[in-house]
């Protein structure tokens, strides 16, 4: 069966991503001075609020709580924002397949990430949706968001060709009829080969 739609997961996909820098800025502002137990505290709160459970509000709240930050929520924003840049053999890639087929995203992110990068980076325009874990109030590498992308954007996972950074989620597409494609950031020739394999002309 032919591929009719390709679905893009973000972070170290079209992303790279290093928490590694807001966590440093996080914690020269916090009484909690060990990066990796800063970085710890914020992920059991960013699961939370990256399955819907907790909003934008309840999610500052509880950092500057566990984390007894000092600064200020723009400062905080700012540094949880300042973590992305390009992958651009990415970027050309989905300008090039967006010339003849529609794209879509499907990410585990949360709103304030959502909004930044959608603002930007230009290249988010040539996707046509995108399904979320906060807003879907589901995530990968659960069945369920899978489902829900596929029937929020009409999609067919056999004609869908899905591409994702991590194993968990490639098996998971992979049982639900995707084509699936395990990505990394330094092997992205792989990729151009499978989907030419596919029957995709680059």
């Amino acid at each position: 069966m032919s591929i009719r739609a390709f679905l893009f997961d973000i972070g170290n996909v079209l992303l790279k991503f290093d928490f590694g820098k807001a966590v440093r800025a996080v914690a020269a502002d916090s009484e909690v001075a060990d990066e990796l137990e800063v970085l710890t505290l914020i992920d059991k709160i960013k699961v939370a609020y990256e399955d819907g459970q907790i909003d934008r509000a309840a999610f500052l709240r509880g950092v500057f709580d566990v984390l007894k930050y000092r600064g200020t929520e723009t400062g905080f924003i700012s540094a949880w924002e300042d973590i992305f840049e390009p992958n651009e053999p990415m970027v050309a890639l989905v300008e090039q397949l967006s010339r003849r087929y529609p794209l879509y995203l499907l990410s585990n992110t949360n709103e304030l990430h959502r909004d930044y990068f959608l603002r930007s980076y230009g290249f988010f325009q040539h996707f046509k949706g995108g399904t979320y874990s906060d807003v879907a109030r589901a995530s990968k590498p659960g069945p369920e968001i899978y489902q829900i992308v596929c029937r929020d954007h009409g999609l067919s996972a056999a004609e869908t060709f899905f591409i994702d950074d991590l194993l968990p989620n490639i098996e998971t597409a992979r049982g639900l009829g995707f084509h699936a494609h395990h990505y990394h950031l330094d092997r992205h020739a792989e990729l151009l080969a499978d989907v030419r394999a596919v029957g995709v002309t680059l």
